[in-house]
């Protein structure tokens, strides 16, 4: 009936460095782009908003 020993401290510090590390990867993503990429991204999205409001198809709310 041995178990193994762990160090509650421990094992509590180390699933926070794990956490920390989960977030700063995510951070990484989200926020470590270029200019240039930033600028890319905004305009790609401009242009698919466009292309979207275009293909609509207009409806006449007269009521008749």
């Amino acid at each position: 009936m041995s178990a193994e020993i762990i160090n509650l401290r421990q094992f509590r510090k180390k699933q926070l460095r794990s956490e920390k590390e989960k977030q700063a990867e995510q951070n990484r993503i989200s926020f470590g782009r270029t200019k240039a990429e930033k600028q890319l991204t905004r305009s790609l999205n401009e242009k698919a908003d466009k292309a979207h409001r275009d293909g609509r198809i207009e409806t006449d709310d007269d009521g008749a």
